[in-house]
């Protein structure tokens, strides 16, 4: 596993690990945190089948989610990753998928769209993709800003898990269109 560990002028992003359970479990377990991800709060053993996924995740393909955590304390924010769930949606992600998500005690401070930047650089950087994607629930008005904001644009609706969601897309900088290499 080639895990990385990216810094940015507030934080610390760190590959996912078992150490990082309890602050995943109460982040999950608040319900104005999954609002808008999976409409209800995760019991304990659903956060921890979720830590097995995203340890698994960067065992089998190298990147995963990082865990976000300031620089000066440590303390823990949230997570953004890019992964491949092979989610079951029509049309199919074909691209690296980008996700985050951080604790409502630290929305709104830029601390989102820091992590995130980090991790689309890194991804422009490490992965031969010419495209990365992500999905957003209609309704969750600071994520869709956000994706918009690093350079994500609409391309497709769907349905995932009998709930609509807007697909985005955000090319690799210099990329040319149709050039995935993945």
């Amino acid at each position: 596993m080639n895990a990385e560990i990216l810094t940015t002028e507030r934080l610390v992003l760190t590959p996912v690990a078992a150490t990082d359970f309890n602050d995943l479990s109460a982040l999950w377990l608040n319900e104005d945190f999954t609002r808008h991800i999976m409409g209800r709060a995760l019991s304990t053993e659903e956060v921890w089948f979720r830590l097995l996924r995203d340890l698994g995740h960067w065992a089998a393909l190298g990147h995963g989610n990082w865990t976000i955590r300031l620089r000066d304390g440590g303390t823990y924010l949230g997570s953004v990753g890019v992964f491949d769930y092979r989610r079951d949606l029509t049309p199919p992600f074909d691209a690296p998928e980008l996700g985050w998500g951080v604790a409502p005690a630290f929305q709104g401070k830029g601390y989102a769209a820091e992590a995130l930047s980090a991790a689309l650089a890194w991804v422009d950087g490490s992965l031969a993709a010419a495209r990365s994607v992500c999905m957003i629930a209609p309704e969750n008005l600071a994520s869709l800003k956000l994706a918009a904001r690093v350079g994500f644009r609409p391309y497709a609706t769907a349905t995932y898990k009998d709930h609509p969601v807007q697909l985005f897309e955000r090319p690799r900088p210099g990329a040319a269109p149709g050039a995935d290499e993945t």
